[in-house]
């Protein structure tokens, strides 16, 4: 498509109202720069926001950051094809939460970190470490890319009118220009700051999409949740918010068994172990402060997720039910677009949008893929930075001003931006292949770094054994071990009859479980610490 016929395109696709949202937004994103991208002296208020943010300030970005385009794209699409049984994901994820504020909050705090890799330095030495921020950089690219890529395709979808490579390319390198113009110089406090505007963005976009199709649906409301307790012959309430049947497969990951397995263990990853999400409550005060905050968060994420749950169930009655649209015909929809098959989500804003929630719905997307994209970027930067950069330049060149590494961290975003769309473009064609669901592709990939980090964080906290060698054989085994479970892999050393189909959760389990028992395989004596105290089991009061 040539860049006029591009302009005519975008121009026919919104109105004067459309418009008017697209610069209230711009105003809005500019006003906040200017506000809260304000220079930093130290790497420790680059990266940390000087420990003086507020706690519902980090709340809101820690929902932010869990929260991305997958959700808003694939939670419309979980509650199209299934029910409300992800809502009850948040039962581990407060077990989670809890865990992370007893046994890890704390030992950040104790030890005054910038990256939650840090606390490995002091049981097992520099290199695990480094093995262990490397870990997260690599896994991180896959996660973080992934989002980035669900936003991208989305983009390309209403701004251009199709989703050629070189759209979805162009979209990706948009995103990310704007993500990193945005929190490149104020680091960690405008990120948190952009996170509660981003929030507070895609939240409204995604009520005013739930109102509009209620609006739109000309049944009362009792006959509504009817089909939905009975939607057909042979299916299940797609009000279910408890699964009890022990599924393993990838369709099973929402089943109260594995909430309480999978999901706590997905979930002390990413709060604890994963800088991305443990970064913010690292901003607070005190371990107490980041410990509220991030129960403050799991509170919150309820009532948004069930926002966009809702909004695949009400798809589910607009397309699937013409009874209750009291229109003819009873031919399920298949969306696609272009004859590629995109989600319910996107095909409504695609085809039934009206003027002005369009462009809505797109600066959703936009917020939601900018939120997520920001905290990637200072988080691996402050990876890259403090645990790899830092201890190979005070080695070589001995103590550096600070400023040198805030010009780093700087530096270390572009880096980051640049790995971010490399991998959003490979998951181009990677989830087109996997065939899985937004929502279960994204959190999926989150699996391959986390079985080996979780294994080397039970180590620390729960025992005396553990070195150097067996942390890097436990990430790296951590990681295969997933890899090997994977049905693209399986092909490659399994015959047909022996491949299995098993849900990312149990994956988590059976990586996590592996991991630690090659990580306590081996034992050395703690490193001497000239100027930090070995941790211990007895935690400091809070």
């Amino acid at each position: 498509m040539a860049t006029n016929e591009i302009i005519d395109f975008v121009l026919a696709q919104y109105t004067y109202i459309d418009w008017l949202v697209f610069i209230a937004y711009g105003l809005i994103l500019l006003g906040s720069g200017w506000i809260f991208n304000r220079r930093s002296a130290t790497s420790q208020d680059y990266f940390l926001g000087g420990n003086a943010m507020p706690i519902w300030v980090v709340a809101i970005s820690v929902l932010a950051t869990s929260q991305s385009a997958a959700t808003f794209l694939g939670g419309p699409d979980q509650g199209y094809r299934g029910d409300f049984s992800y809502l009850s994901s948040n039962i581990g994820a407060l077990i989670a939460a809890l865990f992370v504020a007893k046994y890890l909050i704390p030992r950040f705090y104790q030890f005054q970190v910038f990256t939650v890799y840090e606390l490995l330095e002091q049981r097992f030495g520099s290199a695990a470490k480094r093995y262990a921020g490397s870990m997260y950089l690599f896994g991180r690219v896959f996660a973080s890319g992934a989002r980035l890529y669900m936003a991208a395709i989305a983009i390309a979808m209403i701004l251009f009118g199709d989703i050629a490579a070189i759209h979805v390319v162009t979209a990706i390198l948009l995103i990310s220009v704007c993500g990193l113009l945005y929190t490149v110089y104020g680091g960690i406090r405008s990120v948190i700051y952009s996170d509660v505007i981003q929030c507070a963005v895609y939240v409204l976009a995604a009520l005013a999409v739930l109102i509009t199709l209620l609006t739109s649906i000309p049944a009362d409301f009792s006959s509504m949740l009817a089909v939905l307790a009975e939607p057909g012959p042979g299916q299940s309430s797609k009000l279910a918010l408890f699964k009890f049947d022990l599924d393993f497969t990838a369709s099973g990951v929402f089943n109260f068994w594995s909430v309480l397995t999978g999901f706590v263990l997905l979930n002390i990853a990413a709060f604890g172990l994963d800088q991305d999400m443990t970064q913010r409550m690292l901003t607070c005060k005190s371990a107490k402060q980041g410990s509220k905050a991030l129960l403050y968060s799991i509170i919150m994420v309820v009532p948004v997720m069930f926002v966009f749950i809702a909004i695949g169930l009400l798809l589910f009655i607009f397309y699937d039910r013409p009874d209750l649209m009291q229109v003819a015909g009873s031919a399920q929809v298949m969306p696609n677009f272009q004859g590629e098959p995109v989600t319910i989500f996107m095909y409504y804003v695609l085809n039934e949008m009206p003027a002005g929630l369009k462009a809505l719905v797109t600066v959703g997307i936009v917020a939601a893929a900018l939120s997520t994209l920001n905290s990637g970027l200072n988080s691996m930067s402050s990876v890259i930075v403090q645990d790899l950069y830092r201890p190979w330049q005070t080695k070589r060149y001995g103590k550096r001003a600070e400023q040198h590494y805030v010009k780093a961290g700087r530096w270390g975003m572009l880096l980051v931006a640049a790995a971010l769309a490399a991998m959003a473009a490979l998951c181009f064609y990677w989830q087109q292949y996997a065939d899985t669901p937004l929502l279960q592709f994204a959190l999926g990939v989150m699996v391959f770094s986390y079985s080996g980090l979780l294994g080397v964080y039970f180590t620390a906290l729960f025992t005396q054994r553990g070195s150097q060698a067996s942390v890097l054989a436990a990430l790296v085994c951590g990681f295969s071990v997933t890899l090997l479970m994977q049905p693209y892999v399986q092909s490659l050393y399994l015959p047909t009859d022996l491949q299995f189909n098993l849900g990312f959760t149990w994956q988590l389990c059976m990586g996590s479980f592996i991991a630690t028992l090659v990580c306590v395989s081996t034992s050395q004596p703690p490193p001497l610490q000239k100027h930090a105290p070995q941790p211990s089991l007895t935690l400091p009061n809070q």
